[in-house]
């Protein structure tokens, strides 16, 4: 049985994340608004047929969007950091009070709204509770869950908070179905681009990195260039063979120390972010950097949508994933272009299985 194309509007955009997953679930994006320059050419570059609007939330009229089914977004994570002040709702760049107010102005069928885990603690009890129950007076009931990417293929840990709310007919049919996927460790994700540039090293490397990465860290344009976080971060990429003081331009050469410690670049905290190789990002290296950094990872984005598509469908949510790997974590064997050099090179990746 066919349905009808479901249809969002993605606020807080970013590098595409989220979109990207959407997008895999099934949603087509009517368009994405999003203020940052280069987060908004990355988003041109890699869906030229989509609406970019290169702008403030504040000044969106969710009029404009009246019958778009979902309204889904990423709004800004420090105020609720455990990194940062946790200002919360007195925090300037707090943006919950424009997302309620496009849902009233929108009243889509569903809403999708994503922050840090740290939202979820009981400092912003009061303040999540203040936002259900305005949900709540707008006609939806909401409910809301940490979801750690690693648990869903993706090879980092990274805890999010997700809020899902419905029209009362609709959520009776909602419900969190994640069945787990076992993430790779980093070495197995990443040992074919630290390879790229023939460091003898790379195997052995990989070997040493058995765990899944610390949550990566885009900071924010008051921070300074691109590195993998504070320290205690640093110290969890360390004992992964990584050296977390900054993002490299190139992978490895071939006269790398063997036994020596490699920076990151983009692309490898892209795979890590679960960002498909051939997603490129725009901007000099410490912007794409902090896009990465600050994104939604695709497969966990897709995976909420997918629930959410198959409630506004009329069916019981059904995402089990049987795939060797996640989705949008491995592409199949072929090229793609570096960010830093827009050279191609081999990727060594395995071709995924279709979905059993």
């Amino acid at each position: 049985m066919g349905f009808e194309k479901r249809t969002v509007l993605e606020i807080c955009a970013g590098a595409g994340g989220q979109a990207l997953g959407l997008e895999q679930a099934g949603f087509h994006a009517v368009a994405c608004v999003e203020i940052d320059a280069n987060a908004c050419e990355t988003l041109r570059v890699n869906r030229p047929r989509m609406r970019v609007l290169e702008m403030d939330v504040r000044n969106v009229n969710g009029r404009e969007f009246r019958g778009v089914d979902l309204l889904a977004g990423g709004v800004p994570c420090p105020p609720f950091s455990v990194a940062g002040k946790q200002l919360g709702e007195n925090d300037e760049r707090n943006l919950f009070p424009e997302a309620l107010r496009l849902v009233e102005e929108m009243q889509p069928r569903a809403v999708m709204l994503e922050n840090v885990a740290g939202f979820a603690s009981a400092k912003f009890d009061d303040y999540r509770r203040g936002i259900i129950r305005h949900l709540h007076k707008l006609g939806y009931s909401a409910t809301y869950k940490v979801i750690n990417a690693s648990d869903l293929g993706v090879p980092q840990l990274r805890p999010r908070f997700v809020l899902v709310a419905l029209r009362d007919g609709d959520f009776a049919r909602f419900h969190w179905n994640h069945e787990p996927i076992l993430a790779k460790s980093v070495g197995e994700t990443l040992c074919d681009l630290m390879a790229a540039n023939h460091w003898l090293g790379a195997s052995a490397w990989a070997a040493r990195a058995k765990g899944i990465a610390p949550t990566l860290v885009g900071g924010s344009k008051k921070h300074g260039g691109p590195d993998l976080g504070p320290t205690r971060a640093k110290r969890q990429w360390a004992s992964l063979g990584i050296d977390g003081m900054g993002i490299a331009n190139e992978a490895p050469r071939a006269d790398f120390p063997e036994n020596g410690m490699p920076r990151l670049t983009v692309r490898m905290t892209a795979r890590i972010q679960g960002f498909p190789d051939d997603w490129l990002f725009s901007g000099s290296k410490t912007a794409a950097y902090r896009q990465v950094g600050n994104a939604f990872p695709p497969p966990v984005a897709r995976s909420v949508a997918s629930f959410i598509l198959d409630t506004l469908n009329g069916s019981v949510a059904k995402y089990t994933v049987k795939e060797q790997h996640q989705l949008a974590l491995l592409e199949p064997p072929g090229k793609y272009l570096t960010h830093e050099k827009k050279k191609r090179i081999k990727t060594k990746t395995n071709r995924l299985s279709s979905r059993k």
